[in-house]
Protein backbone atom coordinates (compact mmCIF):
# COMPACT_ATOMS: atom_id res chain seq x y z
CA UNK A 1 0.00 0.00 0.00
CA UNK A 2 1.38 3.72 -0.98
CA UNK A 3 2.62 5.22 1.88
CA UNK A 4 1.53 8.71 0.00
CA UNK A 5 -1.98 7.81 0.43
CA UNK A 6 -3.34 11.15 2.29
CA UNK A 7 -6.93 9.54 3.44
CA UNK A 8 -8.46 5.80 4.25
CA UNK A 9 -11.82 5.02 3.54
CA UNK A 10 -14.20 1.88 4.70
CA UNK A 11 -16.61 0.81 2.31
CA UNK A 12 -19.56 -1.06 3.10
CA UNK A 13 -20.85 -2.34 -0.42
CA UNK A 14 -24.20 -5.06 -0.85
CA UNK A 15 -27.03 -5.20 -3.02
CA UNK A 16 -29.28 -2.57 -2.67
CA UNK A 17 -26.35 0.76 -1.45
CA UNK A 18 -22.53 1.38 -0.75
CA UNK A 19 -21.88 3.31 2.38
CA UNK A 20 -18.78 4.63 3.14
CA UNK A 21 -16.27 6.26 5.87
CA UNK A 22 -13.79 8.55 5.28
CA UNK A 23 -10.62 9.14 7.53
CA UNK A 24 -7.63 11.33 7.17
CA UNK A 25 -4.44 9.14 7.39
CA UNK A 26 -3.86 8.70 10.96
CA UNK A 27 -7.53 7.36 11.37
CA UNK A 28 -9.24 9.99 12.23
CA UNK A 29 -13.21 9.87 10.80
CA UNK A 30 -14.55 12.85 8.78
CA UNK A 31 -17.01 12.32 7.21
CA UNK A 32 -19.66 9.88 5.55
CA UNK A 33 -20.64 9.21 1.92
CA UNK A 34 -23.31 6.93 0.04
CA UNK A 35 -24.54 5.76 -3.30
CA UNK A 36 -26.32 2.98 -5.44
CA UNK A 37 -25.37 -0.99 -5.10
CA UNK A 38 -21.81 -2.25 -5.65
CA UNK A 39 -22.28 -5.74 -4.23
CA UNK A 40 -20.60 -7.67 -6.91
CA UNK A 41 -23.54 -9.85 -8.61
CA UNK A 42 -23.89 -6.54 -10.16
CA UNK A 43 -20.70 -6.71 -11.83
CA UNK A 44 -17.11 -4.92 -10.73
CA UNK A 45 -17.59 -1.82 -13.32
CA UNK A 46 -21.09 -1.09 -11.71
CA UNK A 47 -19.52 -1.58 -8.13
CA UNK A 48 -16.73 0.95 -9.27
CA UNK A 49 -19.21 3.64 -10.06
CA UNK A 50 -21.39 3.25 -6.71
CA UNK A 51 -18.26 3.43 -4.97
CA UNK A 52 -16.92 6.39 -6.69
CA UNK A 53 -19.73 8.24 -6.41
CA UNK A 54 -20.13 7.30 -2.44
CA UNK A 55 -16.51 8.49 -1.62
CA UNK A 56 -17.44 11.75 -3.44
CA UNK A 57 -20.10 12.00 -1.20
CA UNK A 58 -18.14 11.18 1.80
CA UNK A 59 -15.52 14.19 0.71
CA UNK A 60 -18.59 16.32 -0.38
CA UNK A 61 -20.18 15.67 3.29
CA UNK A 62 -16.70 16.55 4.80
CA UNK A 63 -16.42 19.56 3.42
CA UNK A 64 -12.93 18.61 1.08
CA UNK A 65 -12.36 18.39 -2.16
CA UNK A 66 -12.12 15.20 -3.86
CA UNK A 67 -8.37 14.52 -4.26
CA UNK A 68 -6.86 11.99 -6.85
CA UNK A 69 -7.43 8.50 -6.20
CA UNK A 70 -3.90 7.65 -5.66
CA UNK A 71 -3.89 9.70 -2.29
CA UNK A 72 -6.95 7.30 -1.38
CA UNK A 73 -6.30 3.96 0.15
CA UNK A 74 -9.58 1.92 0.61
CA UNK A 75 -10.58 -1.00 2.23
CA UNK A 76 -13.89 -2.79 0.67
CA UNK A 77 -16.65 -5.27 2.75
CA UNK A 78 -18.40 -6.36 -0.49
CA UNK A 79 -21.34 -8.92 -0.99
CA UNK A 80 -20.17 -11.72 -3.63
CA UNK A 81 -16.32 -11.33 -2.94
CA UNK A 82 -16.14 -14.98 -1.94
CA UNK A 83 -16.60 -15.72 -5.45
CA UNK A 84 -13.36 -15.62 -6.40
CA UNK A 85 -13.92 -14.69 -9.95
CA UNK A 86 -15.81 -11.91 -9.53
CA UNK A 87 -12.90 -10.74 -6.30
CA UNK A 88 -10.14 -11.10 -8.80
CA UNK A 89 -12.26 -9.07 -11.97
CA UNK A 90 -12.81 -6.03 -9.45
CA UNK A 91 -9.45 -5.88 -8.05
CA UNK A 92 -8.00 -5.61 -11.75
CA UNK A 93 -10.45 -2.95 -12.57
CA UNK A 94 -8.97 -0.92 -9.21
CA UNK A 95 -8.67 2.46 -11.00
CA UNK A 96 -5.62 3.77 -9.24
CA UNK A 97 -5.96 3.97 -5.80
CA UNK A 98 -3.11 4.02 -3.94
CA UNK A 99 -4.15 1.16 -1.82
CA UNK A 100 -6.88 -1.60 -1.94
CA UNK A 101 -8.08 -4.00 0.97
CA UNK A 102 -11.43 -6.00 0.03
CA UNK A 103 -12.79 -8.50 2.03
CA UNK A 104 -16.47 -10.23 2.20
CA UNK A 105 -19.07 -8.11 3.88
CA UNK A 106 -19.33 -10.20 6.99
CA UNK A 107 -15.92 -9.83 7.61
CA UNK A 108 -15.90 -6.35 7.98
CA UNK A 109 -19.78 -6.58 9.84
CA UNK A 110 -17.81 -8.72 12.11
CA UNK A 111 -14.94 -6.81 12.46
CA UNK A 112 -17.23 -3.21 13.51
CA UNK A 113 -19.54 -5.35 15.26
CA UNK A 114 -17.08 -6.89 17.87
CA UNK A 115 -14.39 -4.03 17.42
CA UNK A 116 -12.01 -7.33 16.03
CA UNK A 117 -12.87 -8.59 19.29
CA UNK A 118 -14.06 -12.89 19.23
CA UNK A 119 -17.91 -12.93 18.62
CA UNK A 120 -20.76 -13.59 16.12
CA UNK A 121 -22.37 -11.49 13.44
CA UNK A 122 -25.53 -12.21 11.48
CA UNK A 123 -25.87 -9.60 8.80
CA UNK A 124 -29.42 -9.45 7.54
CA UNK A 125 -29.80 -6.82 4.66
CA UNK A 126 -30.80 -7.66 0.81
CA UNK A 127 -28.80 -10.78 1.20
CA UNK A 128 -27.58 -12.41 4.17
CA UNK A 129 -24.48 -13.89 6.16
CA UNK A 130 -23.68 -15.08 9.47
CA UNK A 131 -19.84 -15.37 10.61
CA UNK A 132 -17.82 -16.40 13.76
CA UNK A 133 -14.80 -15.39 15.00
CA UNK A 134 -12.85 -17.43 17.55
CA UNK A 135 -10.63 -16.19 20.33
CA UNK A 136 -7.40 -17.48 18.59
CA UNK A 137 -8.59 -15.31 15.24
CA UNK A 138 -9.94 -17.78 13.19
CA UNK A 139 -13.18 -17.46 11.47
CA UNK A 140 -15.95 -19.14 9.99
CA UNK A 141 -18.90 -18.12 7.84
CA UNK A 142 -22.33 -19.69 7.27
CA UNK A 143 -24.77 -18.82 4.54
CA UNK A 144 -23.59 -16.56 2.26
CA UNK A 145 -24.52 -18.17 -0.97
CA UNK A 146 -26.30 -16.28 -2.90
CA UNK A 147 -29.48 -15.71 -3.59
CA UNK A 148 -31.88 -17.03 -5.05
CA UNK A 149 -30.44 -20.83 -3.20
CA UNK A 150 -29.59 -19.21 0.08
CA UNK A 151 -29.59 -15.84 1.64
CA UNK A 152 -32.02 -16.80 4.56
CA UNK A 153 -33.97 -13.77 6.17
CA UNK A 154 -33.11 -11.20 3.75
CA UNK A 155 -34.45 -8.52 2.42
CA UNK A 156 -34.41 -10.96 -1.03
CA UNK A 157 -35.58 -14.02 0.63
CA UNK A 158 -38.38 -12.14 2.27
CA UNK A 159 -39.64 -10.22 -0.67
CA UNK A 160 -39.79 -13.82 -2.62
CA UNK A 161 -41.91 -15.35 0.09
CA UNK A 162 -44.11 -12.38 -0.27
CA UNK A 163 -44.47 -12.63 -3.92
CA UNK A 164 -45.72 -16.26 -3.95
CA UNK A 165 -47.84 -15.39 -1.19
CA UNK A 166 -49.23 -12.89 -3.97
CA UNK A 167 -49.22 -15.55 -6.71
CA UNK A 168 -51.50 -17.28 -4.45
CA UNK A 169 -53.95 -14.96 -3.97
CA UNK A 170 -54.41 -14.06 -7.85
CA UNK A 171 -54.80 -17.48 -8.60
CA UNK A 172 -57.47 -17.71 -5.80
CA UNK A 173 -55.60 -20.37 -3.70
CA UNK A 174 -55.20 -18.12 -0.91
CA UNK A 175 -57.83 -15.55 0.56
CA UNK A 176 -56.49 -11.74 -0.62
CA UNK A 177 -55.44 -9.64 2.76
CA UNK A 178 -53.92 -6.36 3.68
CA UNK A 179 -50.39 -8.06 2.01
CA UNK A 180 -51.29 -9.08 -0.88
CA UNK A 181 -52.77 -5.81 -1.57
CA UNK A 182 -50.14 -3.91 -0.53
CA UNK A 183 -47.82 -5.94 -2.54
CA UNK A 184 -49.57 -5.28 -5.70
CA UNK A 185 -49.76 -1.81 -5.32
CA UNK A 186 -46.25 -1.77 -5.11
CA UNK A 187 -45.70 -4.19 -8.26
CA UNK A 188 -48.55 -2.12 -10.04
CA UNK A 189 -46.38 1.18 -9.70
CA UNK A 190 -43.65 -0.15 -12.33
CA UNK A 191 -46.23 -1.08 -14.53
CA UNK A 192 -48.52 0.66 -17.00
CA UNK A 193 -52.06 2.07 -15.59
CA UNK A 194 -54.25 -0.14 -17.71
CA UNK A 195 -52.52 -3.41 -17.00
CA UNK A 196 -54.99 -6.52 -15.06
CA UNK A 197 -53.16 -7.09 -11.53
CA UNK A 198 -51.77 -10.15 -12.82
CA UNK A 199 -50.29 -8.61 -15.42
CA UNK A 200 -49.00 -6.03 -12.95
CA UNK A 201 -47.17 -8.44 -10.93
CA UNK A 202 -45.91 -10.47 -14.07
CA UNK A 203 -44.38 -7.42 -15.29
CA UNK A 204 -43.21 -6.60 -12.23
CA UNK A 205 -41.63 -10.24 -11.80
CA UNK A 206 -40.05 -9.95 -15.62
CA UNK A 207 -37.75 -7.52 -14.19
CA UNK A 208 -36.87 -8.29 -11.02
CA UNK A 209 -33.61 -9.09 -9.58
CA UNK A 210 -32.37 -9.59 -6.39
CA UNK A 211 -32.72 -5.89 -5.16
CA UNK A 212 -36.14 -5.45 -6.88
CA UNK A 213 -37.30 -8.51 -4.17
CA UNK A 214 -35.57 -7.15 -1.29
CA UNK A 215 -37.42 -3.86 -2.01
CA UNK A 216 -40.68 -5.88 -0.40
CA UNK A 217 -39.20 -6.68 2.61
CA UNK A 218 -40.60 -3.18 3.97
CA UNK A 219 -44.25 -3.71 2.21
CA UNK A 220 -44.17 -6.91 4.13
CA UNK A 221 -42.56 -6.17 7.31
CA UNK A 222 -45.07 -2.87 7.46
CA UNK A 223 -47.97 -6.03 7.73
CA UNK A 224 -46.46 -8.40 10.26
CA UNK A 225 -48.26 -8.25 13.65
CA UNK A 226 -51.14 -7.46 11.89
CA UNK A 227 -51.43 -9.97 8.98
CA UNK A 228 -51.30 -13.73 9.65
CA UNK A 229 -49.19 -14.25 6.15
CA UNK A 230 -46.89 -11.43 6.95
CA UNK A 231 -46.07 -12.55 10.15
CA UNK A 232 -45.77 -16.40 9.57
CA UNK A 233 -43.32 -14.96 6.93
CA UNK A 234 -41.13 -13.02 9.76
CA UNK A 235 -40.97 -16.06 11.97
CA UNK A 236 -40.17 -18.69 9.81
CA UNK A 237 -37.32 -15.97 8.84
CA UNK A 238 -36.51 -15.69 12.81
CA UNK A 239 -35.99 -19.66 12.54
CA UNK A 240 -33.40 -19.41 10.39
CA UNK A 241 -31.53 -16.70 12.00
CA UNK A 242 -31.59 -19.04 14.91
CA UNK A 243 -29.88 -21.90 12.45
CA UNK A 244 -27.56 -19.28 11.18
CA UNK A 245 -26.38 -18.77 15.26
CA UNK A 246 -27.02 -22.76 16.15
CA UNK A 247 -24.36 -23.35 13.12
CA UNK A 248 -21.65 -20.58 14.30
CA UNK A 249 -21.61 -20.87 17.63
CA UNK A 250 -22.66 -24.70 19.10
CA UNK A 251 -22.26 -23.67 22.75
CA UNK A 252 -24.32 -20.63 22.86
CA UNK A 253 -21.88 -18.74 24.62
CA UNK A 254 -20.54 -16.10 22.00
CA UNK A 255 -22.17 -12.93 22.11
CA UNK A 256 -24.37 -12.20 19.14
CA UNK A 257 -24.67 -9.42 16.88
CA UNK A 258 -27.49 -9.11 14.46
CA UNK A 259 -26.38 -6.37 11.70
CA UNK A 260 -28.21 -4.79 8.86
CA UNK A 261 -31.13 -3.03 7.55
CA UNK A 262 -33.19 -6.07 8.96
CA UNK A 263 -31.83 -6.23 11.91
CA UNK A 264 -34.31 -4.27 13.90
CA UNK A 265 -37.38 -5.44 12.54
CA UNK A 266 -36.53 -8.79 13.03
CA UNK A 267 -35.62 -9.12 16.06
CA UNK A 268 -39.43 -9.45 17.69
CA UNK A 269 -39.69 -12.47 15.50
CA UNK A 270 -36.65 -14.36 16.84
CA UNK A 271 -37.02 -16.86 19.40
CA UNK A 272 -37.35 -15.77 22.70
CA UNK A 273 -33.95 -18.07 23.29
CA UNK A 274 -32.22 -16.41 20.88
CA UNK A 275 -33.38 -12.88 21.45
CA UNK A 276 -31.87 -13.05 24.91
CA UNK A 277 -28.03 -13.96 23.43
CA UNK A 278 -28.29 -10.85 20.76
CA UNK A 279 -26.00 -7.27 21.04
CA UNK A 280 -26.41 -4.76 19.34
CA UNK A 281 -23.49 -4.01 16.99
CA UNK A 282 -20.59 -1.91 18.59
CA UNK A 283 -20.25 -0.10 14.72
CA UNK A 284 -21.02 -1.11 11.29
CA UNK A 285 -19.47 -2.68 8.42
CA UNK A 286 -18.17 0.19 7.01
CA UNK A 287 -16.36 1.17 10.49
CA UNK A 288 -15.05 -2.32 9.95
CA UNK A 289 -13.84 -1.86 6.44
CA UNK A 290 -11.90 0.98 7.68
CA UNK A 291 -10.57 -1.07 10.65
CA UNK A 292 -9.25 -3.35 7.85
CA UNK A 293 -7.49 -0.77 5.80
CA UNK A 294 -6.47 0.98 9.10
CA UNK A 295 -4.69 -2.61 9.92
CA UNK A 296 -3.32 -2.96 6.69
CA UNK A 297 -2.16 0.32 5.85
CA UNK A 298 -0.40 1.18 9.10
CA UNK A 299 1.22 -2.15 9.65
CA UNK A 300 2.72 -1.66 5.55
CA UNK A 301 4.10 2.24 7.03
CA UNK A 302 5.74 0.59 9.95
CA UNK A 303 7.43 -1.91 7.84
CA UNK A 304 8.68 0.51 5.35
Amino acid sequence: MNKQAQYLIGVDGGGTGTRTLLANAQGVELGRGSAGPSGLAHGAELAWLSILAAIEDAFAQAGISTPPLDQIALGCGLAGVNNTQWAADFTAKNPGLAGLAIETDAGTTLLGAHQGQPGVVIALGTGSVGEVMQADGSRREVGGWGFPSSDEASGAWLGLRAINHVQHVLDGRSAPDALSKALIAFCALDSAPELSQKDAVFNWLGLANQTKFAQLAPVLIAQAGKVAKATEIMLAAGLEVEKMALALDPSGLMPIALCGGLAEPMHAYLPASLQARVIRPQADSATGALILVKNQFMNRLSEA
